[in-house]
């Protein structure tokens, strides 16, 4: 089933159980693919499962950066509403990676693509971006890439 069938299909659920944040996050993702499939150039035609990890990813991303914000503005109140629609967003994503699966597939892109040390930052993201796509944090991934590269002594 598509991500816009479960989506619709979920949020006649949370209409039913009268979950209002459920709800929101909901009607909020399907938006987004609503956005995503009437935009310029995509002809109405239903997203790639590609295009909807993206989505759902960047709609995750935005909401941790909300509830940071919040945080840091002593608004508790809205860091929680933000914190709940980011746990029913994370539903919807592939299962996230281990740190310790993280490092190990890192280690992994960073022999096959030859990278000797922090000037091959860039070859080894685009290849860690491309394959790891949902599965981790970019920021996560930057962070351990960066680590492992200045650690390497080749």
């Amino acid at each position: 089933m598509a991500l816009k069938e479960t989506i619709d299909a979920d949020i006649k659920k949370a209409m039913l159980a009268k979950d209002k944040v459920r709800l929101q996050a909901l009607r909020s993702i399907k938006s987004q693919i609503l956005l995503a499939e009437t935009a310029e150039g995509a002809h109405g035609a239903a997203l790639t499962p590609d295009a909807e990890i993206k989505l759902l990813t960047k709609a995750a991303k935005q909401r941790r950066e909300a509830a940071e914000t919040y945080q840091k503005q002593f608004r508790s109140d809205l860091e929680e509403i933000e914190l709940a629609e980011l746990a029913v967003i994370e539903e919807y994503l592939p299962k996230q990676l281990s740190e310790a699966d993280l490092v190990e597939k890192l280690v992994g892109i960073i022999q096959r693509v030859g990278a000797t040390g922090p000037s091959d930052l860039g070859k080894v993201m685009g290849v860690a971006a491309r394959e790891l796509s949902g599965q981790a944090d970019g920021r996560m991934i930057s962070q351990v890439v960066n680590s492992l590269l200045n650690n390497t002594n080749a």
